[in-house]
């Protein structure tokens, strides 16, 4: 049965549930697998999404019944919740371009995928544990992951949620998706400062004791959605080898011929996902690492030196403004192997916000990863450009994918962007960059862009509109202690 430990002490031994229910390992590493399970093509080939989905879990979640997984995966990705499709590949060009379309779920955002599934993960570990306290997750997010988790939990017994993203550093969107959510166990607070703040902040409520002791005395533990949990992350696995297994079935690729993929990367879970899933057997070419401006990322992949020492910016592309990506800690770890290191790397990080790998260290991660970035301008051009050119409507962290997947792709293989949000969570950017006037509300240039485009917006974010406010706080970002007491 698989057995899970800490990046940052690797004489710790959990299983999945531990994992799962847990988050956050007690010396505040992550956990990772102690293997790579192997998942062939042939295994998930001709599979439905939900089919595809348990195949993945149960090789990584082994006290998990095959009863529970069939039941759970087949709830999840019941094609009633998704608006279009599930996993749906689409050719952009003619030259072997594909957008992965992840945003036809219930808030329009990529992180659909996991958290229509982690809620019932959580709430089956705790079972299996024979755990009776609630839980409290706390949520750190930089637009997208707050509201996916928000309606994943919401109402669900014996769980509270509490969610923390940064003031003004949201679209005006994602802003009203989590400011309106409705369920008796949910909280939202805007947090005056960036993401950093707010990730940073929820990391160290994990490791107050008097936090934890408060809580304890009400019968209430921690847990997190964020994809430093390990239930979070496990089921992004799930759409590479779904997107693969299309390509593969159109005639688009040979078999075991390998596929480059382009993430727009923020706290690097997604792309991590795809890196599990080369681990696993799937024929994964290159990852390539995309960021906006906070392209802290691209200088790293570039030269081994993680320096979060430098201006944060405010970008068009905001769910991927952060300097401090968690999930690379997991990469680092399987890739030095040093458990020790990787302590002493993030100690670095913390007190000084800057640490340096070796070369071999880097040269190992490059056989892997590449990286690009692309400015808001650069952003908007790619936006206008394959729209008008191709005909197809992209959102901003999209675009910053094709500006980086266009430059370092693998000339002659196929490459396929993962398509992380819907346009119309970001309508006055996107109807910028198409060259049209700006109007002053949201839902004005919502409407305005599906007249021009001839694309209707998801139902979801059109019904935004004249929904009453719920949650209007803002703390300060030493105050997410004391919210999540509060809640």
């Amino acid at each position: 049965m698989m057995q899970y430990t800490s990046t940052r002490d690797d004489t710790l031994r959990v299983s999945a549930a531990q994992a799962i229910v847990t988050g956050l390992a007690p010396d505040g590493g992550l956990f990772v697998p102690m293997e790579f399970p192997r998942l062939t093509v042939e295994d998930v080939r001709g599979k439905t999404y939900a089919r595809t989905a348990r195949l993945v879990l149960e090789r990584f979640l082994g006290e998990y019944s095959g009863e529970f997984l069939d039941e759970a995966t087949r709830a999840a990705y019941d094609g009633t919740r998704w608006e279009d499709a599930l996993g749906r590949t689409v050719p952009v060009t003619g030259d072997g371009l594909y957008a992965l379309e992840l945003w036809h779920g219930p808030t329009s955002a990529f992180k659909d995928y996991a958290l229509q599934l982690m809620p019932r993960l959580l709430v089956e570990g705790k079972r299996l544990l024979g755990r009776k306290e609630t839980t409290e997750i706390l949520v750190a997010t930089s637009g997208d992951t707050g509201k996916a988790a928000l309606e994943g939990y919401r109402d669900l017994p014996g769980i509270k949620i509490a969610v923390f993203y940064p003031n003004d550093g949201t679209s005006e969107i994602q802003r009203l998706q989590m400011a309106t959510q409705q369920g008796d166990n949910v909280a939202v607070f805007a947090v005056d400062g960036n993401f950093d703040d707010a990730q940073t902040g929820v990391k160290r409520v994990f490791s107050d004791p008097a936090v934890a002791q408060a809580l304890a005395q009400r019968g209430t533990v921690l847990s997190s959605a964020n994809s430093i949990n390990w239930g979070r992350l496990v089921p992004q696995i799930v759409y590479y080898y779904f997107s693969y297994v299309q390509l593969l079935e159109a005639g688009h690729i040979a078999e075991g011929e390998a596929v480059d993929f382009c993430v727009p990367t923020g706290n690097f879970g997604d792309i991590l996902a795809g890196w599990y899933a080369k681990q696993m057997g799937l024929p994964v070419g290159r990852l390539i690492c995309a960021s906006n401006s906070n392209n802290v990322l691209t200088d790293f992949l570039d030269s081994g030196d993680y320096d979060a020492r430098r201006a944060f910016h405010k970008t068009t592309s905001p769910s991927m403004d952060i300097l401090v990506s968690s999930n690379l800690e997991r990469l680092l770890y399987h890739t030095t192997g040093d458990a020790s290191q990787v302590a002493a790397w993030m100690s670095g990080l913390n007190a000084d916000r800057r640490y340096r790998i070796p070369v071999s260290a880097l040269q190992r991660l490059t056989e892997d990863f590449s990286a690009g970035w692309a400015g808001d301008e650069q952003a908007a051009k790619t936006i206008r450009f394959f729209f008008e050119q191709h005909g197809y409507l992209m959102d901003p962290h999209t675009a910053v994918a094709f500006h980086a997947a266009q430059r370092k792709r693998t000339p002659g293989r196929a490459c396929v962007v993962l398509s992380t949000a819907s346009p119309y969570k970001f309508p006055a950017v996107v109807l910028g960059a198409l060259g049209q006037d700006v109007p002053a509300g949201e839902f004005d240039a919502l409407h305005r862009l599906e007249q021009y485009t001839g694309i209707p917006a998801p139902a979801n974010l059109a019904a935004l509109q004249g929904r009453p406010v719920r949650f209007a706080r803002v703390i300060p970002k030493g105050g997410i202690g004391e919210a999540a007491l509060s809640v």
